[in-house]
């Protein structure tokens, strides 16, 4: 009964969305200012900040440099929500900027048409191409 039952739920669980990296020669925190400055100058809004690192810490664990970025535009994330109310599961877009065991400093998002497989949102929606653009472009950005 056990393996019936996970085996329901190996296949009724979405696929992974494709994690896009790429490599940022800044640290860290300058990394994520910058993001976070382009974030704001777009228009868009920044919902919030966290430091896993400074979370680790405060309870007296360690972690590499890590800070995640939650923000959106509420325009598109809305339209998305109108077609399909559980992409608030996956709203606001999120950006993750940490340190690899290298050293490097990497910047992580999920595709967004990605994200939203398993939901009843049409992959070529306006909206759709519109956040995938806009994630590159920020983090894009975050480099310069």
């Amino acid at each position: 009964m056990f393996r019936a039952t996970a085996l329901l739920l190996a296949l009724a669980s979405p696929a992974a969305a494709e994690i896009r990296t790429v490599q940022s020669l800044k640290s860290v925190p300058d990394t994520m200012d910058a993001l976070e400055t382009a974030v704001e100058e777009a228009g868009a809004t920044v919902f919030a900040r966290v430091d896993h690192t400074a979370g680790a810490e405060a309870v007296d664990m360690e972690l590499v440099p890590s800070q995640l970025l939650i923000f959106g535009n509420p325009q598109l994330g809305t339209q998305a929500m109108q077609d399909d109310i559980q992409a608030g599961l996956v709203l606001p877009l999120r950006v993750l900027v940490y340190e690899g065991p290298d050293g490097d400093v990497h910047v992580a998002y999920e595709d967004v048409s990605d994200m939203f497989e398993g939901f009843g949102i049409d992959p070529l929606a306006d909206y759709v191409n519109t956040m995938e653009s806009a994630l590159l472009s920020l983090t894009d950005q975050a480099f310069e």
